[in-house]
């Protein structure tokens, strides 16, 4: 996992839980990096599940909770940090098709070990559109938070559904309705 990823929820952290939580819930993972992130390091992804359910037992949210919120917190931090994936876009399914076609690429063009989920989109109508969620890392709670983050960021209000399509949750298709 690209190290944006992991100071992003150490920042989310910080201002939700306090600096306290963050250094405690780093202090009781044991993680090869020892907690320490750099935006443009490669780190592994159970360091990231570490903290995740570390922050859980310290805060009483549920994982999927805590991985929705995250989810919320960097699609903001995107937004106000890689405008140019923003610009000339109106809406937040035009935004959501060009996340594997568009935004995808130019992330692997910047950082090609990147291992990044994949994104199928199909629009059903003007106000619903399927999007399948793939990624090995199994985040599709992370993955909804991202997508509430987009319909704030939009100013839209998203119905969303979400059916794990295997029993692993590495494939997850989620059915998002605009009202």
């Amino acid at each position: 996992m690209k190290g944006v990823v992991f100071t992003e929820f150490l920042e989310m952290v910080e201002d939700k839980f306090g600096f306290d939580i963050a250094d405690k819930i780093i202090n009781n993972a044991d993680l090869p990096s020892g907690g320490v992130y750099t935006a443009v390091g490669t780190y592994d992804h159970n360091e990231m599940a570490q903290l995740v359910t570390n922050l859980s037992g310290e805060s009483g949210l549920s994982i999927p909770q805590l991985l929705n919120a995250y989810g919320n917190h960097l699609f903001a931090r995107f937004a106000s940090g890689y405008g140019q994936f923003f610009d000339g876009v109106t809406d937040g399914f035009i935004f959501l098709e060009q996340i594997e076609g568009y935004i995808h690429v130019e992330v692997r063009k910047l950082y090609p070990d990147a291992e990044l989920p994949s994104f199928e989109t199909k629009r059903i109508d003007d106000n619903t559109l399927e999007m399948i969620y793939t990624s090995e890392r199994r985040m599709g709670d992370f993955a909804e938070g991202l997508i509430e983050g987009c319909a704030t960021h939009f100013k839209e209000t998203y119905d969303i559904s979400k059916e794990n399509m295997e029993d692993s949750g590495k494939v997850v298709r989620f059915t998002i309705s605009r009202s």
